[in-house]
């Protein structure tokens, strides 16, 4: 069968996913132009400092990667957005005491959302990334699954799109697994085939908690002991610290010490001696901003599975309405350490990415 000839802007990294992404859709015949974005940078960092997602080394190398492939690459300015968008969010949601995922929202609002307007505004039928996940049209609608690659597989990220988005939009790498992806740059002499993947967050560069303590008031405070209440030792600021975390909680040698809440009235940081203390378990949640990707929304109570961050194993789960429409309410098939508000809980059934919401 023919394949019909799209003309697709490609965003391009300067890494080995997104230039095969754009290398598979110019062998298959497509009118492809690779673009490259430049983020906000943390300048208030020591050194020269650059966003890995967007320095110089990282041009360079996506541009002889167009070179080679043959196609053009244009380069957009989301300096101001990236940082209205992803970073004050980043830094307003740790200054609550919420523990949030900057890529979630970096897709929907910049890496995506600017991009396809952008698409759509300079006569592109569609936009592609190197994105692991499967794109299958069924039923009138656009539906996601997880990658052939499960350990690369990034639908947890996209679960707040819609359905007019998700039209103009291809992920070419959904059927190969990481290795099939460098062969594949490496027998078309691309040089991104073995550059090593980038793991953190972009815009950090060093220690996640000195980036915070360079932009937000942290007030210095009691550490606590559940147990009996014993102050054990004095915590930096309470925007350092997550639920479940053992590291920072410098105490001397009475720990290790594991964080169990935050109270942000009296600023106290609460921890408890064990790993499995019982208070790092819970078994109800409720999530806010609720998005499904199909027009249609399931009919309630409803099963599912449910990941409750980026790299936790899918759970079953019970879904029940909130006191919202915007909020439901989640049950797990059982008890689970360290639910983290402001993380994203995603929904799936069997390898379909359904829907999802922010933890409360």
């Amino acid at each position: 069968m023919k394949i019909k000839k799209l003309k697709i802007l490609v965003a391009m990294s300067g890494g080995v996913d997104s230039s095969v992404a754009a290398q598979l859709l110019k062998n298959q015949g497509h009118d492809i132009t690779g673009v490259f974005l430049y983020f906000w940078k943390d300048t208030k960092a020591p050194g020269k400092v650059e966003n890995k997602a967007s320095s110089k080394p990282a041009l360079l190398d996506a541009r002889a990667v167009a070179k080679k492939i043959g196609i053009p690459l244009i380069t957009l300015n989301y300096t101001k957005e990236f940082k209205r968008d992803v970073v004050d969010y980043f830094l307003s949601e740790y200054q609550a005491g919420r523990t949030p995922n900057p890529c979630v929202v970096c897709n929907k609002q910049v890496k995506l959302g600017l991009l396809l307007k952008y698409a759509k505004a300079n006569g592109y039928d569609a936009l592609a990334t190197g994105h692991y996940l499967k794109r299958l049209e069924k039923d009138g609608e656009v539906r996601i699954y997880k990658a052939k690659d499960n350990k690369k597989d990034q639908s947890y990220f996209l679960y707040t799109l819609e359905q007019d988005e998700l039209k103009r939009l291809y992920f070419p790498l959904g059927t190969y697994n990481k290795p099939r992806v460098r062969e594949i740059a490496g027998e078309f002499g691309l040089i991104t085939a073995s550059k090593s993947d980038s793991q953190d967050i972009c815009f950090l560069s060093g220690p996640h908690n000195n980036f915070l303590k360079r932009y937000l008031k942290l007030v210095p405070g009691e550490i606590k002991r559940q147990e009996d209440g014993q102050v054990v030792g004095e915590h930096q600021g309470l925007a350092l610290y997550t639920i479940g975390q053992r590291r920072g909680i410098e105490v001397g040698g009475t720990g290790p010490y594991y964080v169990a809440e935050m109270d942000y009235k009296k600023n106290i940081l609460w921890v408890v001696r064990t790993w499995n203390d019982n208070l790092l378990y819970q078994r109800n949640f409720s999530i806010q901003n609720v998005t499904w990707l199909s027009k249609k929304a399931p009919t309630m109570p409803y099963r599912c599975r449910v990941v409750i961050r980026y790299g936790h194993p899918a759970l079953p789960c019970l879904v029940t309405k909130g006191k919202n429409k915007q909020s439901l309410n989640i049950k797990l098939s059982k008890n689970t350490r360290a639910i983290t508000s402001g993380q994203s809980a995603v929904f799936y059934q069997g390898q379909r990415l359904l829907g999802g919401g922010v933890i409360q």
